[in-house]
């Protein structure tokens, strides 16, 4: 405690806006209500510990801000660990009141330079031959031709009569294609369930937390899709 409040005082002075956390999951909760544009990462806590905590976020998408790991007790090895994962830098406590704010001033300046990158124009739309669907026996689940892209996939979305198609195009790498897929997933679900979480939990098989983390790092709003389904 005596730490954190002391790390609050000196980044609150420098004018800095401060959320503090006592322990993982605090922090877990703090990043499911937005991404800071910096974390300071204790390594010993009292529930998880600070490496653990830095894998979660890698692994669920969460690690798009710079992390600053801290520790008085982590070796090197735990240090070249978190740098690894994703860790931006490693402080030794006691820490110095120069290197802190030397620290988190780089930080902060990485986080800049990488909201300003550019973003590649979309490429333009490739004329497409029509694929004509086979025929079904079941009217309810009938599909009309629908255009085939050459350079990507047509994905049909279909249910309680109707047939929503999405394209997806194999030219993305892995995980944007995969970010894309689960986008068009719960958008369909939550179109269907009327924007009900607990509903749309169940169908996919989600606790409703993980699902809030997901649809929030997807960029899906339940609310306006609730509307549309309605």
């Amino acid at each position: 405690m005596g730490i954190r409040e002391l790390l609050s005082e000196i980044l609150g002075d420098e004018g800095h806006a401060i959320t503090l956390a006592e322990n993982a999951q605090q922090a877990r909760e703090a990043r499911a209500a937005g991404a800071p544009d910096l974390v300071l990462l204790d390594i010993w806590m009292p529930d998880t510990d600070g490496v653990t905590l830095l894998k979660e976020w890698q692994r669920d998408g969460l690690l798009t801000m710079p992390v600053i790991m801290m520790s008085g007790h982590a070796t090197i090895d735990t240090a070249v660990e978190a740098t690894r994962i994703g860790a931006l830098n490693f402080l030794e406590k006691p820490i110095a009141l120069q290197k802190l704010l030397k620290a988190v001033q780089q930080g902060l300046s990485r986080a800049q330079e990488v909201a300003r990158a550019p973003v590649p124009p979309p490429r333009p739309p490739m004329p497409a031959p029509v694929v004509e669907a086979p025929p079904v026996s079941n009217p309810m689940f009938a599909a009309q031709p629908v255009p085939a892209p050459l350079n990507g996939a047509r994905v049909g979305v279909i249910g309680h009569g109707e047939t929503q198609g999405y394209t997806l195009s194999f030219d993305l790498p892995l995980r944007e294609a995969r970010d894309a897929f689960e986008r068009m997933y719960f958008e369909h679900h939550l179109g269907r369930e009327g924007g009900s979480m607990t509903r749309v939990a169940e169908k996919t098989g989600l606790e409703r937390t993980h699902l809030y983390r997901k649809l929030k790092q997807l960029g899906v709003e339940p609310g306006k899709l609730g509307k549309r389904g309605g």
